[in-house]
C-alpha cells in the first residue's frame, strides 16, 4: 500500500473518530502521532497531541470528500 497523509487532527481520540467514519465508508486507514507530538507531551501512552490520519493513496480523494468542513 502506498500511503498518504489525509489530515492531521488534534489527538488520538479525534483520530479514532475520523478513522471510524472512513472505515464505515470502506476506506482503510490508521493513525499515528506526529514527530511533534511524540516528545511534546512527555507522558508515555498519552493520547494528546497532533495525530495524522493515513490512508492508501488510491483512497485519498474519496477520503477527502468525507472530511468534515474545516
Amino acid at each position: 500500500m502506498a500511503e498518504a497523509t489525509l489530515t492531521v487532527v488534534g489527538d488520538e481520540i479525534e483520530a479514532e473518530a475520523l478513522c471510524g467514519l472512513l472505515r464505515s465508508s470502506g476506506i482503510d486507514c490508521y493513525f499515528r502521532r506526529t514527530n511533534v507530538s511524540a516528545g511534546a507531551y512527555g507522558a508515555a501512552g498519552s493520547t494528546a497531541g497532533p495525530t495524522e490520519i493515513v490512508v492508501d493513496e488510491n483512497d485519498l480523494q474519496a477520503a477527502r470528500e468525507l472530511l468534515p468542513p474545516a
